[in-house]
């Protein structure tokens, strides 16, 4: 210890004394002579390229792209002969609405998915972004109970991988029996009789235009207020139950078996009365998030439910035809309601009918910072090369520079291939974008042209 007391009072000794060594020298010879220090130059730095954002940001950051050289760059892929059909397209500049390149761009063609878009931008502007689907389980009276659809088709099976890992996380069958297995203990009930009510959504199953295939080979489910796994027969197969409102109760029925409580075999429908006590709910992921699913996956249940969600929210018949009117009221409300014909949620109608005009406008009104509750719109498109319907895209020659930067919507039918989305120009601008073809005799042919067509725009300058 004295040794170390030593060694600190000679260091402090040393440093007062160089410090009077340098007072007295200053004084004597002032500080012109002192040697400047010279930092070492930086070294210059290596540039890292990345690819520029692809949602919104300032879209006005960049200049916008001469209209002449894009519309002679559009209008050639456009011209493609190895396409045939009828091809339209727009695309305009996000900030000002203005309109950088019309091809037919006022024609309506059939939409195929890209109706989803319009699904997406109702939802959000009417249902809301944080609401919530609610699957419920009420008490009817003495010891019979009703399951009550909330129109939530991703509501989660006893056949699903709870392992495995879903976004956004669904709701599950499971819990809602658990939840009420757990109440009805409470109050002494160890046997009750189910019905099942599916009457929130109405009217026919399946919408206008529909092909009567789209059920058996599994495109869609019967629309319906109650289902699980998407009214699929196993999570894992495109296969569709015939009645998912049957499946269903039979299937929690079976949920409550293994929980202690005995079910009658008399399951049947049933319309439970408004203000039934409530046993147990379970909720779906937020509509925001159900959107972003939607777009990403292209799923044609989770868009019928959420259109049947907008006529619901807008006090309209909770019908395709109600569900149709009240998107066109949404629309007509943000003003982009023209150009838009629509019969269904997903597209799967072909008598929907929209012109590449609106959908590339209704793109740009998401990306306005002036409608912010649309902004998950743009983050469910998938992007070009990774994610959902354009993972396995863009690789070809023609657009392969677009992979990472092209963020849009896809749409398919028979004859029909169409794209719409946005993407941020080589320059910083924030374009929105929509490509359409109808009769189409070559489809693989008519996809390599739409995704040249969007990295055409997304390096334009």
């Amino acid at each position: 210890m004295r040794r170390e007391r030593w060694v600190v009072l000679l260091t402090l000794g040393l440093l007062q004394a160089f410090a009077i060594a340098v007072g007295v020298y200053l004084i004597a010879h002032g500080t012109e002579q002192l040697p400047v220090p010279t930092a070492a130059p930086e070294p210059t730095p290596t540039p890292i390229v990345t690819a520029g954002p692809v949602l919104v940001g300032a879209a006005d950051e960049g200049p916008l792209p001469a209209k002449g050289t894009l519309s002679a760059l559009l209008g050639d892929a456009l011209g493609d002969p190895a396409v045939g059909g009828k091809m339209a397209g727009a695309v305009l500049d996000t900030e000002t609405g203005e309109t950088l390149f019309d091809s037919s761009a006022s024609t309506a063609l059939t939409p195929a998915s890209t109706t989803k878009v319009v699904t997406g931008v109702a939802a959000l502007a009417s249902v809301g972004a944080d609401t919530r689907l609610a699957t419920r389980v009420v008490r009817t009276g003495g010891t019979s109970i009703a399951l009550i659809g909330g129109g939530d088709p991703t509501l989660a099976g006893p056949k699903a991988d709870p392992k495995k890992r879903i976004y956004p996380r669904p709701a599950t069958l499971a819990t809602l029996a658990a939840r009420t297995a757990k109440a009805l203990r409470a109050s002494g009930t160890k046997s009750v009789s189910l019905r099942y009510d599916a009457s929130l959504f109405d009217g026919p199953k399946t919408a206008p235009g529909w092909k009567p295939t789209y059920v058996p080979e599994g495109s869609a489910a019967p629309v319906t207020a109650l289902a699980i796994d998407e009214g699929r027969v196993s999570p894992e197969m495109d296969a569709r139950s015939a009645d998912p409102p049957l499946a269903t109760a039979t299937a929690f029925a079976a949920l409550l078996e293994k929980a202690g409580i005995k079910v009658n075999d008399n399951i049947r429908p049933g319309t439970a009365k408004p203000g039934s006590p409530e046993l147990a709910r379970v909720e779906s992921a937020p509509v925001y998030q159900l959107v972003e699913r939607m777009l990403t996956l292209s799923d044609n249940d989770l868009a019928e439910a959420l259109a049947r969600q907008v006529a619901i929210s807008e006090r309209l018949p909770h019908t395709f035809a109600g569900q149709a009117q009240a998107v066109h009221q949404v629309l007509a409300r943000l003003g982009a309601d023209q150009g838009v014909e629509v019969h269904d949620g997903s597209g799967l109608s072909t008598s929907n009918r929209i012109t590449p005009a609106a959908l590339a406008k209704l793109i740009a009104l998401a990306a306005s910072p002036k409608h912010p509750e649309l902004r998950t719109l743009l983050s469910g498109l998938p992007v070009a090369g990774y994610t959902g319907t354009l993972h396995d895209r863009y690789d070809q020659s023609d657009s392969r520079a677009g992979a990472g930067l092209v963020r849009a919507k896809t749409g398919t039918l028979n004859g029909v291939n169409t794209l719409t989305g946005l993407v941020y120009t080589g320059d910083g601008r924030l374009l929105s974008f929509a490509f359409m073809a109808n009769d189409v005799a070559n489809p693989a042919r008519t996809i390599e042209a739409l995704d040249k067509l969007a990295t055409i725009v997304s390096r334009a300058a």
